[in-house]
């Protein structure tokens, strides 16, 4: 089962890197206030997670510049479960005045971005 993963998260990630999708490009000043708005933001995520690969396509879609975090490494991993309170991804932290929010669900992380960013 191991073996199995391991080689269709690979070719997720081959398919990912030949087709990217086209990122969207806004004017200068337009990218920096989406940047300043999104910096608050972190997608905890697997690199060969099928649905992670899902929302960061979105991502890049919209053109946000949003920092991914690798929920493997042990220090990650447990700060998403201390805060977030399950080991799941993608999952994205949002921190907005004051307070932090941990949304899971790859439709949901989407859905969120649209309304939000678009």
């Amino acid at each position: 089962m191991f073996v199995i993963r391991w080689l269709l998260g690979r070719i997720i990630l081959l398919v990912n890197f030949l087709f990217p999708g086209k990122k969207y490009q806004r004017p200068v000043t337009e990218q920096a206030k989406m940047d300043e708005q999104t910096k608050a933001l972190a997608l905890y995520q697997y690199a060969a997670c099928p649905f992670c690969v899902k929302v960061r396509r979105a991502i890049r879609r919209q053109g946000l510049n949003i920092v991914t975090v690798d929920a493997k490494q042990e220090t990650n991993k447990q700060l998403l479960v201390k805060e977030g309170g399950q080991l799941k991804v993608p999952c994205l932290k949002i921190e907005k005045d004051g307070q932090t929010q941990w949304m899971y669900e790859s439709n949901d992380i989407i859905a969120y971005l649209e309304k939000q960013y678009a």
